[in-house]
């Protein structure tokens, strides 16, 4: 990996930067921040992403508290499969992440245990190495992830923090223990977040609602001429029978112009698991319950193992217990790869003949802005109920029946045109032009 810092102190990059670059920080803890930063990487100077709990140097003190953390996270998430006594661990630890009720509203600016936690690990020195190396040459700095800001700005970080937050909705832990005085500045993916921010305590001029960051080569230019294309062939199949074009074709000529002709690709399903590995026996649930229409090439599956090489082991061994090996590449595919970029590369490539997404609403529930209905597995978290609820303010998420009876009420859903309908509402109602935003508020504070 390039080391974004330098390896030796006396080596760090000093010549005058380009406007517009920036250090961009995730955290390499399952995938979602790693996939919101993904689509800022031409934004991040070299074109890298930094990882705050995996860069080159990073004193062993520091990545032993964040692969704890990981390793505490990853173990409770597995744990929660277990009968009982998994639902009672994972129901305390999820506790520690609620997002109190909207309603009434009030001053929420309150701190809890969480983040006095890792306020207490950070006065510690946690985090000061990489803020020391990054403020010898004081970028913006964007992070996906809280806790970087707040070391950023506890360590004295000379140039602009800037947040960019990942779900709906969010607990108290995302904002600073004194947020009235708190120079970070937050990208907010919905109004819901805007308003829960000023709740929390956070200054009106430090929030901007960007919507979430979402691929370039997905979308194409401000425009949208490349996801417009894609959602084109998309809805003529989720749409089969014409039933949602008879009742709005206005609508759909309005957004997409005239239709192709027939699709470019087969009705496409694409199952992701998330970064712990979760919820991968719905996916070989879905192939058993398709498996017939799977062998007479109806239709294509899209199973997602993402870095986990175990996840792509045990759907190889279902494929073949299923006796659909002859199926592999045409009608069914695994999306793997050994580094997470080339994870995103490959499940974004997909996801341009990929029709219908079923995952838990993490943050993959913000691509229903492509024009892809969301089939929701079981959340995991207090945040991704936050995420379902926000799919079906928005009219993209379907909540999943049984796996076992796919072949039935999947195909109903499609033949009625309720998820060609699903679709229409996300491209519609969801934000698309996220990345496009925050490189232009970020060139505007380079500027000044």
């Amino acid at each position: 990996m390039t080391d974004f810092l330098n390896k030796q102190e006396n080596q760090f990059p000093v010549e005058k930067i380009p406007n517009g670059k920036a250090w961009v920080v995730a955290v390499d803890m399952g995938y979602g921040h790693q996939r919101t930063a993904y689509p800022l990487k031409n934004l991040a100077l070299s074109g890298e992403i930094i990882k705050a709990n995996n860069y080159d140097g990073i004193p062993i003190g520091d990545r032993r508290l964040w692969e704890n953390t990981r390793k505490l996270y990853e173990l409770i998430t597995r744990f929660k499969k277990m009968p009982v006594i998994g639902e009672v661990i994972f129901a305390i630890f999820n506790e520690f992440q609620k997002i109190p009720k909207f309603y009434p509203k009030r001053n929420l600016s309150g701190t809890n245990f969480q983040l006095r936690q890792t306020f207490s690990l950070i006065k510690k020195g946690w985090g000061k190495h990489l803020i020391e190396k990054l403020n010898k040459n004081p970028l913006p700095m964007i992070t996906t992830f809280f806790t970087p800001a707040f070391m950023a700005e506890f360590f004295g970080y000379k140039g602009d923090i800037f947040c960019v937050i990942c779900d709906a909705d969010i607990s108290r832990t995302w904002v600073s223990l004194k947020p009235a005085q708190s120079k970070i500045r937050y990208f907010a993916p919905t109004e819901r977040v805007v308003e829960r921010l000023k709740f929390y305590g956070v200054n009106s001029k430090n929030i901007f609602l960007t919507g979430y960051p979402l691929p370039e080569e997905i979308i194409g230019t401000e425009n949208l001429e490349i996801l417009k294309n894609d959602f084109a062939f998309r809805i003529l199949n989720l749409d089969p029978h014409k039933n949602y074009f008879k009742r709005y074709e206005p609508l759909i000529e309005k957004y997409l112009g005239d239709l192709p002709e027939k699709p470019n690709h087969p009705l496409t399903i694409m199952f992701a698991v998330g970064g712990a590995g979760a919820q991968k026996e719905i996916g070989v649930k879905i192939l058993e319950s398709l498996s017939q229409k799977i062998s007479g090439k109806e239709i294509k599956i899209i199973l997602v193992a993402g870095i986990k090489e175990g996840v792509k082991n045990y759907f190889l061994k279902h494929i073949k217990k299923l006796g659909l090996e002859d199926n592999l590449k045409n009608e069914i595919e695994i999306i793997f790869a050994d580094n997470v970029e080339g994870y995103f590369q490959k499940f974004n490539l997909a996801l341009k003949t990929t029709d219908i997404l079923w995952t838990k609403p993490s943050e993959l529930s913000f691509y229903a802005a492509l024009g892809l209905p969301i089939i929701i597995a079981p959340s995991i978290g207090y945040q991704e109920n936050f995420n379902r609820e926000w799919l079906f303010k928005i009219g993209s998420g379907i909540v999943q029946e049984n796996p076992d009876f796919a072949d039935e009420w999947l195909f109903d859903l499609l033949e009625s045109g309720a998820l060609a309908k699903a679709a229409m509402e996300g491209f519609i109602e969801a934000e698309k032009l996220g990345t496009f935003n925050i490189l232009q508020i970020i060139h505007k504070f380079s500027r000044e």
